[in-house]
Parts: structure tokens; sequence; C-alpha cells
């Protein structure tokens, strides 16, 4: 079914495989659409517990595919488009959209937690894709770059939104003004990843993880604070998350899987949660608006 990805599900787990190989699984409108596309599936699949994104062979992502040349980036010599006869430009033109930005977002409202699992190079969108994702983890031979001024343009992908959030304002604007590439290390020293490993554990140590969340945890609770806590970032004042905290407290104190959780426990035995996310979602739930591209 798809090109440019390979998707796979066994014991719960959603495997997204970057699959280009012969360009380090360079990045493409192709891979943006049926990444976009991965997504919708494993939200709609009950079975599926997490979603892990990895690359094929040497490298995780290396960037945007560079064989258009000069022009990867000027989208403006595509046929019709945003700009008028006269050369002005139609800024909220859906073509002016980024195609990274785009995905982005998708995984920004996963329903299901995301794990990186970044095997090699990832630079440009390779690593600006992973910043929505809730856990990255890297092989100790990853490089990663966040090098668009060394390209002559910026970042993309609500990078400027994501990674100052994940690793504070003064790092995120230093690996973006100097573009430089970096070892994963410095990227753990800074707060971009949770851990780095050698290539040949780094999938397995993927799958731990996943399996943790996938075997002890009640899906539609999961869901809910992936939410509450992404979203958490953009309020202005406790009592907005108070306000959502109190609604998700009630309306799962009186769930099914409450009553699994608490009874499991006492039992001392592995709980059974019955709840889905695809229908046992909380009435108040999506508590935002989404906006709107203009």
């Amino acid at each position: 079914m798809f090109e440019t990805i390979r998707y796979d599900v066994a014991d719960g787990i959603a495997t997204i495989t970057l699959n280009r190989p012969d360009r380090l699984n360079a990045f493409n409108p192709t891979m943006a659409q049926e990444l976009i596309a991965a997504f919708d599936r494993s939200d709609a699949d009950d079975l599926v517990r997490v979603v892990i994104v990895t690359g094929k062979g040497r490298g995780f992502c290396a960037g945007a595919d560079l064989e258009a040349g000069a022009d990867t980036f000027n989208y403006a010599v595509r046929d019709g488009g945003p700009i008028s006869a006269d050369g002005s430009i139609d800024w909220s033109h859906a073509e002016v959209r980024d195609s990274g930005g785009q995905v982005t977002l998708r995984i920004f409202n996963s329903l299901k937690p995301v794990i990186a699992a970044i095997n090699g190079p990832a630079v440009g969108v390779g690593i600006t894709m992973t910043l929505p994702m809730d856990i990255r983890i890297a092989s100790d031979g990853a490089k990663i770059g966040f090098v668009f001024a060394r390209r002559g343009i910026v970042p993309e992908a609500a990078s400027s939104w994501f990674l100052p959030r994940l690793v504070g304002i003064s790092k995120a604007m230093e690996w973006c003004a100097t573009g430089r590439v970096m070892l994963a290390d410095e990227a753990l020293a800074g707060g971009l990843l949770r851990s780095v490993h050698a290539p040949g554990a780094l999938l397995g140590i993927a799958r731990e993880i996943a399996r943790e969340i996938a075997e002890n945890t009640a899906a539609v609770s999961v869901s809910l604070m992936r939410q509450m806590l992404w979203r958490g970032l953009g309020m202005s004042h406790p009592m907005e998350a108070h306000r959502i905290d109190s609604r998700a407290v009630y309306a799962r104190g009186r769930s099914a899987d409450a009553g699994e959780g608490v009874t499991s426990f006492l039992e001392k035995r592995a709980p059974i949660y019955p709840d889905k996310v695809s229908q046992d979602m909380p009435g108040f739930y999506p508590w935002w608006e989404e906006p709107a591209w203009r």
C-alpha cells in the first residue's frame, strides 16, 4: 500500500519504518502523505497501543530530498499556487503550507503514544518530524542537525513551537543558529533524547518501552493524558489544567477501566482494561477547537 514507508503491527505496537534506504530515507511529498495516512490507521485501530517510528538501513532520515537541486525549497516554481499575476503572494493559500508541518501536526494529534527510534543520521525534517513524538532514543552513531540556516532556509515542521519546549530557548537557538550536526551524546545532554544505545539494541529498547505501556496501562487513560500534557504546554494559567484534570479524573473514575485497575491491583493480577479509544473517550473530549490554516 505504501511506497516510502512500511507499516507493521505486532503485540499492540505499530512500527512505521521510513523506507527509502537508497536515499537515506530522505523526505519527499509522498512520504509526508503516507506518514499522515499511517497515523490515521494507527489511531483507528484499537489493537494498536503504541507507535514506533524508525528508519530502514543506516539512516533515520537525511532530511528533505534534494534531488530538485537549487529549487528544492522553491515552492513558487510549481504551477498555479499562491502567486498572483502582479507578483503578490496569498500567504493563506494551501500551497504555502509546509508538508513537514502537516506531518508533525498529525503526530501531535495522535491518540497513541509515539516513540522515535533514531537509528542513524537525522537532519532537517529528519529530526524535526520527531519533535512531537513522546520519547526519542537514538543509536550511538546517530548524527543530528537542525541545519536549516546552512541551507538558507529556516526551521519547519512547527519546530519553532516544539523545540524550545523540549530543550529550552537557549539550546534551541544555539542548535538552529549554528546549524551544526551533532553527535547523539550532545543531543542526549541537551535533553532532546531519552537515551543512546548500540545500534543493534535500539529497536529492542524501543519495543521494551512500548510493551511496558501496552501491557500495563489503560488505553483511554494514556490517550487522554497524552493530549493533556502536550496541550498543557500552551495553557496560560494552571486553572486551565485544573479544569481539564478535574473533568478527566471524574470521567475516568466512573469508567470500567478504573474499576478494573483497582480490582486487579487488589487481586494482585494483571489488569484487562475493557475501554477502547475508538468509543470510550469522555464526553468533554476534545476540549479544544482545532485551529484552521489561514
